[in-house]
């Protein structure tokens, strides 16, 4: 029969750090680095992002610098930028949540992961050509060049809609905020300033000047590539999340329906080259999703392994 460290070891092993938080105390003498790393590592796995940066002073430098790629400053002017610097490796801490929620048949949190994921891919998407994740401190002045609608509230030629419109005109100042302003703005507004810039470059009805500033070599694949990022959103795997009860307390998708999903929406996704990464088998759970990542940000974008360092560190704690 296995100790009772042992099964702490087991625990670490399969991801569950809330869990071994919990119970290190009643069986390790001095459990405080095992509680700060699960702790630490809790928040990575919950994607809660406000909080990868705190201070955690037991888990290994490497581990915490690679978080803080992860996370979006919490000021204006904090440095480094992080995920508004590169959202590649945030993408690789996604890719890694979705995999191990989908093995822990965590299947409500996977999906939830995946919708995130559908938010802010078309700053994956402009990363390349903005030369940033869409700081808002280091917007491109073409955005607002003469002709330009881009942030114009209320102009009835824009196809952004008005929630988009005071999303696009609000991360044009936020910059200039306080702390707490500029925190309400990544709360509710960035994403919708993510498709708002999809929407310019590669499904506008009524082209205005605000994609002129991107080279015009460029302009082709960056609008494939967003459109692609928007049509990610509208697939049958992302609508998991919307559609009821799931997301609302009251369901979980079963495997199979999240496998059934994922099909449909790689079948939808291959209309193109770019779409069509998706539709390869790469062991993943969700087989292509890396790609179609990696298509879209044009760019590598793998799985990253800071769970799974994490849970390594942790059965090192645990073992005597």
């Amino acid at each position: 029969m296995e100790s009772a460290r042992d099964l702490l070891v087991s625990l670490a092993r399969r991801y569950a750090f809330g869990d071994v938080g919990a119970l290190a105390s009643g069986v390790v003498e001095d459990a405080g680095d095992i509680e700060a790393a699960c702790e630490f590592g809790q928040r990575l796995l919950s994607l809660d992002a406000e909080d990868f940066a705190a201070e955690a002073r037991a888990v290994p430098s490497d581990i915490r610098r690679r978080a803080r790629a992860c996370t979006m400053p919490q000021t204006p002017r904090e440095q480094p930028r992080g995920a508004l610097e590169s959202l590649r490796p945030a993408y690789g801490l996604l890719l890694e949540v979705i995999a191990v929620r989908w093995h822990r048949r965590e299947l409500s949190p996977m999906v939830a992961a995946v919708h995130i994921a559908s938010e802010y891919l078309p700053l994956l998407a402009f990363e390349p050509v903005l030369g940033s994740a869409g700081d808002p401190a280091r917007w491109p002045e073409g955005l607002t060049a003469p002709g330009s609608r881009f942030g114009v509230i209320g102009d009835r030629d824009c196809d952004h809609t008005r929630a988009e419109q005071s999303a696009v005109n609000r991360t044009l100042r936020v910059a200039g905020e306080p702390a707490e302003g500029w925190r309400a703005y990544f709360d509710r507004q960035h994403s919708q300033v993510a498709g708002a810039l999809a929407t310019c470059v590669a499904d506008c009805r009524n082209p205005c000047t605000a994609m002129d500033w991107v080279e015009p070599d460029l302009r082709d694949d960056l609008a494939l590539r967003s459109r692609v990022a928007l049509a990610f959103a509208e697939t049958p795997l992302v609508r998991l999340r919307h559609a009821a009860p799931v997301g609302h307390g009251f369901g979980v998708p079963s495997p199979e329906e999240v496998t059934e999903a994922w099909e449909r929406s790689r079948t939808v996704l291959a209309k193109n080259g770019v779409g069509g990464e998706a539709s390869g088998d790469d062991g993943f759970p969700l087989p292509g999703l890396p790609a179609l990542f990696s298509a879209v940000a044009n760019a590598p974008v793998a799985p990253s392994t800071l769970l799974a360092d994490i849970s390594t560190y942790l059965v090192k704690l645990l073992q005597p």
